[in-house]
């Protein structure tokens, strides 16, 4: 029944996807972490621009915003993220079209973090002449950070099921290798259930040891 599939890398295929969601994540987290603080932060100038940014990009669908990176910044502009040939083009891109939009779930997700804080520590780090960055990152960050695993655990998931827009430009990841599978053999249902599969044993571990950890380090109000 799965002799076809010797015919295909789809270790390989779920390996591109693993690769497009971790490096996506990372990047999510650091620029998600830089709105948020934008959001929350004094300067006005600052907090319109997280505001309109996050709203903004929030209400574009990702396909949009992936065939951007590749038909608008690749093609048009000619932007290519130091990449010569085609396929590592288009996963930089891939990646940076993931990282553009998740961003923007993780930057709402810390800034529910962020208001679970007590406002009475900050002013006490502000009365004791601690600026507004050490603030962030020495009291309110850590603990918005214990308080959103669980957010950031859905938002890891959902981009790990986003990795399959990829495919719209040409990254060959686990949707493509089902496109090419579903177009060369005529198991239809069978092709779908196996990567199915696939995306259960990637999101469902994620979710139940994010979760434990989630329950783990939460800050006990």
């Amino acid at each position: 029944m799965f002799d076809f599939l010797q015919d295909y890398d789809l270790l390989g295929a779920f390996w591109t996807t693993v690769q497009l969601a971790v490096l996506s994540a990372v990047g999510s987290l650091i620029w998600g972490t830089m709105l948020a603080a934008m959001r929350v932060g004094p300067v006005p100038l600052m907090r319109g621009f997280g505001t309109a940014y996050v709203n903004t990009v929030r209400n574009i669908p990702l396909t949009v915003i992936i065939l951007f990176t590749s038909l608008g910044l690749n093609q048009t502009l000619g932007v290519s993220l130091g990449a010569n040939d085609v396929e590592t083009v288009n996963f930089r891109l891939a990646v940076l079209g993931l990282i553009l939009y998740t961003s923007s779930f993780v930057c709402e997700a810390l800034r529910s973090g962020i208001n679970t804080v007590p406002v009475g520590q900050a002013e006490a780090a502000r009365a004791i002449g601690l600026s507004f960055g050490q603030v962030l990152g020495h009291v309110v960050l850590p603990q918005a950070f214990r308080s959103s695993v669980v957010p950031l655990a859905n938002v890891l998931i959902a981009l790990i099921k986003n990795t399959t827009v990829a495919a719209a430009i040409g990254v060959a990841e686990a949707a493509l290798l089902m496109k090419e599978m579903i177009e060369n053999e005529a198991q239809l249902l069978l092709i779908s259930a196996v990567i199915a599969f696939g995306f259960v044993v990637l999101t469902l571990p994620t979710g139940l040891i994010l979760g434990w950890v989630g329950k783990k380090v939460a800050v006990k109000r």
